[in-house]
């Protein structure tokens, strides 16, 4: 398959700093850069129009579509022709394929802790999917999150991983970063999930680093998941990351309010000046060392907090 466009020159730069750590050293004639990201090669010529070649072409152009949409309003078939109407509903290629996605919360949190899921879905699911909102999952409520993630949990196959505070603050050093930690999680969780046999085509995991080095923070790990398509953003473009997503709030959720119980106060999230106050009467009620269950030490809030 192959497919060519000209790429706007806002987006040229992003292009080749997305694709800078799998560059080749030599380039065809009147071509500024070319890159080779699993079985898709992606040349951007002089003329600044960009050709991905590959069984998986249309997935890789796919990225540069939706995002020449959204900073510069144009729209793009896969023939490199403007399109004269925009679809009401975007056609994610993703989601013509069945999936296995991974997704994580709780790594920019301060309270609570880090939970990984992959979940299985297949074509015939997305009506059901989508009839629950679940391809909007970063505008779901804490309220709906809690009551659609059961739906979820019994219709599609699905492994999630927990690491506690207590787990992360022991093995976290300058070796074993946020990154390695997830690039491992998820390579469990879908090694897991590979093992009941779903009849997945694709893998998608939402990028959190460039794809050479998450295979190299796995260097160690004696069976590793191959064949990954990591994308930004991928919850809006593939169904089971949405719902990986969804379904790994609902555990993060659950956890919080048991800290919240055992706390006896509502735990804020994220880590702004609210979750450093927070953490700071925390403090005061039952001392620092509390926090090692709760929170992740690691982040500069604890350095505040010591520094009150």
């Amino acid at each position: 398959m192959t497919i060519v466009f000209k790429i706007s020159d806002n987006l040229k730069p992003k292009l080749i700093k997305y694709y800078e750590p799998l560059k080749k050293e030599k380039t065809p004639p009147y071509a500024v850069f070319q890159a080779q990201e699993a079985d898709t090669t992606i040349t951007l010529y002089e003329s600044g129009k960009v050709m991905f070649q590959g069984i998986s072409a249309d997935i890789d152009a796919n990225i540069w579509i939706d995002l020449e949409k959204k900073f510069n309003n144009r729209d793009i078939d896969p023939s490199g022709k403007e399109k004269k109407e925009t679809k009401k509903e975007k056609d994610y290629h993703l989601n013509n394929y069945n999936t296995i996605g991974s997704d994580e919360v709780g790594t920019g949190d301060y309270f609570g802790p880090i939970i990984v899921t992959a979940t299985f879905v297949n074509k015939d699911n997305q009506d059901f999917l989508r009839a629950l909102k679940v391809s909007d999952s970063k505008k779901l409520t804490d309220a709906k999150i809690l009551e659609i993630a059961p739906e979820i949990m019994q219709k599609i196959p699905y492994t999630t991983l927990k690491v506690d505070n207590a787990s992360y603050n022991k093995n976290y050093n300058e070796d074993i970063n946020m990154n390695k930690i997830k690039a491992i999680l998820h390579n469990k969780v879908l090694t897991s999930l590979i093992e009941k046999q779903v009849p997945y085509e694709k893998i998608v995991v939402d990028q959190f680093v460039n794809l050479k080095k998450y295979y190299e923070y796995l260097d160690n790990v004696p069976k590793v998941v191959k064949g990954i398509f990591f994308t930004p953003k991928a919850e809006d473009q593939c169904l089971s990351v949405a719902c990986a997503s969804i379904i790994s709030r609902f555990f993060f959720l659950q956890e919080m309010q048991k800290i919240a119980k055992d706390v006896g106060k509502e735990i804020p999230k994220g880590a702004g000046a609210a979750v450093d106050e927070f953490a700071k009467e925390i403090v005061k009620e039952k001392g620092i060392d509390y926090l090692t269950n709760i929170a992740k030490l690691n982040f500069k809030n604890t350095q505040k907090i010591k520094e009150n």
